[in-house]
């Protein structure tokens, strides 16, 4: 099988970047895209040239590292599948494929198709947890959890934060990265007490971060891997607008976004940037 990759070349975040075509002669239709990338590396060191930088670590779906554009696609054209997942059989013998990173402000490029995601971190870092001390793991059956409240967490809670719903997202919103991780936590009984606040601080560092709003446009649910429902932007719009009249006289302190890479970097906190 053969095909062309035309992948995004960029050396660093602030250079200037540029398609460049590979030729792969011998793609095979059972590798991953990931594993076709690995051929064309290996073929590229061999030449000593510098190999595409891509992100992965589990490969099978689950840890959301892997992820960028496939012909304008986020994760490719095959529905529910992350790029890891997706097989050189969906594609054609002779098709050029175009591969591009994430394209938001809240993304800066670190290299070819890395981008950076820490955006992502710092949005669970202002509330997405439940900061009790729980002590030791509870009997299963302590807290009784309807069947349905169970189900609709799971749903929600099944995001592996790959950012394909922001690249897909006209606007470049998070609103269904931060829909999922607020409401996972809201629907069971043991996030319940911070309910609020959780919905205040995410949204208020979702909003520093720069993502765009939502117009309920649908394509992130559209392209998500996992499938997360558009009723999640619906439950965090809910419990913002219910936690800014419960918790309007608290002060909420969000993080300032750093877009410079550097293995040393820390979560800063900007005293200045204030959302009551």
């Amino acid at each position: 099988m053969r095909v062309t990759l035309k992948v995004w070349r960029q050396q660093r975040g602030k250079s200037k970047g540029k398609f460049v075509s590979y030729p792969v002669d011998n793609a095979n239709p059972d590798m991953s895209m990931l594993e076709c990338l690995d051929v064309l590396n290996e073929q590229l060191s061999e030449r000593r040239e510098d190999p595409i930088a891509f992100e992965h670590d589990c490969r099978e779906g689950i840890c959301g590292s892997c992820g960028f554009m496939i012909n304008g696609i986020a994760h490719g054209p095959l529905p529910a599948t992350t790029v890891c997942q997706l097989t050189m059989r969906h594609f054609k013998d002779g098709d050029e494929l175009l591969l591009e990173p994430w394209r938001a402000r809240a993304f800066p490029v670190i290299k070819d198709l890395v981008v950076d995601r820490r955006s992502f971190d710092r949005i669970i870092a202002a509330g997405g947890y439940i900061s009790v001390s729980t002590g030791s793991a509870p009997d299963g059956n302590a807290i009784p959890v309807a069947k349905e409240a169970a189900d609709r967490a799971m749903d929600a809670a099944a995001c592996i934060g790959c950012g394909a719903c922001v690249a897909a997202c006209p606007n470049a919103s998070a609103a269904l990265y931060t829909g999922a991780k607020i409401t996972h936590l809201g629907i069971l009984p043991q996030g319940k007490p911070e309910q609020d606040m959780r919905a205040i601080r995410m949204v208020a560092q979702m909003n520093e971060e720069g993502f765009g709003g939502c117009t309920n446009i649908g394509e992130c649910t559209g392209v998500c891997p996992k499938e997360i429902p558009l009723e999640v932007i619906a439950a965090m719009n809910r419990d913002f607008f219910r936690g800014t009249w419960h918790e309007r006289d608290n002060v909420v302190i969000t993080m300032r976004p750093f877009t410079e890479w550097s293995y040393g970097s820390k979560l800063q906190v900007d005293p200045r940037s204030t959302d009551g």
